[in-house]
């Protein structure tokens, strides 16, 4: 991407949030900081960087919006390979990580954490339910990157102006959006993972949510919209977690964090990134759990990424 176009989906970014799109803001950061790295990369006097810079910079983004830096850097190492780790860039990308999180946290960005303390035994039983939510978890992951590839190209077929496209969707979704109780699936979807996290997720969260969410989500990157998929994710994810908590009985708190982290590590094709965000944001105590339903997930989310251009490892 040229640095020409970095204030243009900035801009792009802002306008899908003031008119109440359903989309994230990583998506941005992540294309900034790659396109900046990888831009200033190609000037220094490295024989044979690769992609050493690219990975470095969507290392930066990634960190410096959601103040993750180990997740940030493993999210860089392995999502371009699905299976494979770019090991040559791990030192270099965490430094960048670790900058880029402390440079946002002292422009005054704070970072989302829950602390998630709820008991959980890991016995036969427990193990079990742990394995129904990877499952679960997973499948929507996946799920959610096959319905945006193919709504991408259903919406470029039936509206093939790009602008026409925009309008008629737009309108659309506009509607929508407002008469599905007034924007509660506007935005990023924050509102849903702090309504699933507060304690009182089984009253805050209606078991719709997840899917209307996801669907919406949908619709407005289909529509070409700019944004993010991440933070959609994790509001898909806690949300979805909160439904099943119920019907497997388990503390809706930590099935609310496990959701907020698999779902989107399946949609992603990732597998540490996932493990780390939520130890990151909900604790470090819950890593037997998230490792458990994460590699679940990973293995049951159809092979599927939202990343259209991620290679595979023919090692996986």
């Amino acid at each position: 991407m040229s640095p020409r176009l970095v204030p243009l989906i900035m801009l792009s970014t802002w306008g899908t949030h003031l008119f109440g799109g359903s989309a994230g803001r990583e998506g941005v950061a992540v294309q900034i900081g790659a396109t900046v790295s990888h831009w200033i990369g190609r000037r220094l006097p490295f024989r044979d960087p690769g992609n050493t810079f690219l990975l470095i910079g969507m290392a930066a983004g990634f960190a410096g919006l959601f103040r993750t830096p180990l997740a940030a850097t493993v999210f860089a190492i392995e999502v371009l390979v699905a299976g494979r780790l770019e090991y040559r860039a791990l030192l270099p990308a965490l430094a960048a990580s670790l900058a880029a999180s402390m440079t946002s946290g002292a422009l005054g960005l704070e970072k989302f954490e829950v602390a998630v303390v709820a008991s959980y035994a890991l016995d036969l039983p427990g193990l079990e339910r742990l394995a129904l939510l990877g499952i679960a978890f997973g499948m929507v992951g996946g799920a959610f990157a096959w319905c945006l590839a193919h709504a991408k190209t259903l919406a470029a077929r039936l509206l093939p102006n790009p602008y026409m496209r925009v309008a008629v969707m737009g309108l659309a979704l506009s509607a929508i959006l407002f008469a599905l109780w007034q924007g509660r699936y506007c935005g990023l979807g924050t509102n849903l993972i702090s309504a699933a996290l507060n304690g009182e997720g089984k009253i805050a969260i209606m078991p719709w949510d997840w899917a209307l969410k996801f669907a919406l989500t949908i619709a407005t990157l289909a529509a070409g919209y700019q944004g993010g998929e991440v933070t959609p994710l994790f509001s898909i994810g806690a949300s979805l977690g909160v439904m099943l908590a119920g019907i497997l009985g388990m503390p809706v708190e930590l099935c609310a964090a496990l959701g907020y982290a698999a779902v989107f590590g399946s949609a992603t094709n990732t597998l540490l990134a996932p493990i780390l965000i939520g130890c990151e944001v909900f604790g470090f105590g819950n890593l037997p759990m998230f490792f458990i339903v994460c590699v679940v997930a990973y293995l049951f989310n159809m092979d599927k990424s939202i990343y259209a251009l991620q290679e595979h490892s023919r090692t996986r």
